[in-house]
């Protein structure tokens, strides 16, 4: 690019002091407000991060390695990005601002690095885990609206450990999925299937964020849980999991993933309830009732929440899209 063509302001004598302001200089001139807000506060958080600690240039470059690392690991079937994300508790704040919950309804956590789009579309009823040493257990749920009406045809992804503690992609030997299914609720917003009690275990803590774990001194373990994923035109999008009441790890979980909303109790099976789903009395019995949130409801608490930060931060903002940028007018 011909710089004589292109209107850059001069920069010149660039020194610790003044080396954001020219670099937001340069940036200002992008044409999309939401990028540009973006760019501007990220700038000014790491140039002040980097004067703040007096970031040396060894430790700069130890981080550009260990970034490369992780992004070297990444394959089909693991996303280590992810699970960096996920331990420095950016995953859950970022579901937290932009899937805000009214009361009632059903919280959000993380997607964790182990979800993925081959699982097989099951009838209520299925087995989804098909591991001889796991615990059988039958799960047995609704999904309705914040008024309490059932809602059908919602599409349900889930997905759970085998009783070793490891997803089926962490098998070499996978050769179809188990452990995972997607369902869709009935006419009265039910969906019900047959699993195995699920079982505290290690996210992947032999790459680069297992040793950064092992650096901060914190454990890689994830307490007892099930993964679910609800997605229906018209309902803002919902990814969740259930977690095992007094799990040792249920205070320390390694993604920050626990709320005490999604915190459960395992109950045993009635006579009735055996011979109505077809299970020996006495096993064992997850049960929940989902409560999802429409886009409008949804929109409106994100945007609502957006400019109430904005003005405790003491920023003229307006919402671009839906996200909040500089009100320069």
């Amino acid at each position: 690019m011909d710089p004589s063509q292109v209107d850059v302001p001069p920069m010149k004598d660039l020194t610790i002091d003044n080396i954001t302001e020219n670099v937001q200089k340069i940036n200002s001139q992008c044409p999309d407000p939401r990028l540009k807000y973006l760019m501007e506060r990220l700038v000014s958080h790491v140039h002040d991060f980097a004067r703040e600690t007096r970031l040396s240039h060894d430790e700069w470059m130890s981080a550009i390695l260990f970034l490369t690392s992780v992004g070297q690991i990444c394959s089909d079937v693991r996303q280590e990005f992810i699970l960096l994300s996920d331990i420095t508790g950016l995953s859950l704040l970022v579901d937290s601002i932009d899937h805000p919950k009214p009361p009632a309804s059903t919280e959000g956590t993380v997607l964790g690095p182990f979800h993925t789009h081959d699982a097989h579309t099951e009838a209520n009823g299925t087995l989804i885990s098909h591991d001889p040493q796991g615990e059988p257990c039958l799960v047995l749920c609704t999904v309705k609206d914040t008024n309490g009406r059932p809602i059908s045809g919602v599409k349900i992804d889930i997905w759970e450990t085998d009783s070793s503690g490891r997803y089926d992609v962490q098998h070499a030997d996978r050769k179809e999925p188990d452990g995972r299914a997607v369902m869709n609720s009935d006419d009265q917003g039910i969906f019900w299937f047959k699993a195995i009690v699920p079982v505290p275990y290690p996210i992947p803590h032999d790459g680069p964020v297992g040793k950064l774990l092992k650096l901060l001194k914190r454990h890689p373990y994830r307490p007892s849980h099930m993964h679910f994923m609800f997605e229906k035109p018209g309902y803002d999008h919902l990814i969740t999991a259930l977690y095992l009441r007094h799990d040792p790890y249920e205070t320390s979980d390694a993604v920050f993933g626990v709320k005490e909303s999604l915190l459960i109790d395992l109950y045993q099976t009635n006579a009735e309830q055996a011979q109505k789903y077809g299970v020996p009395e006495g096993t064992k019995l997850i049960t929940y009732d989902f409560v999802l949130v429409s886009e409008e409801e949804s929109r409106k608490l994100r945007e609502q929440n957006a400019m109430q930060a904005m003005e405790a931060q003491g920023r003229r903002m307006k919402l671009y899209k839906g996200l909040p940028v500089p009100d320069l007018d």
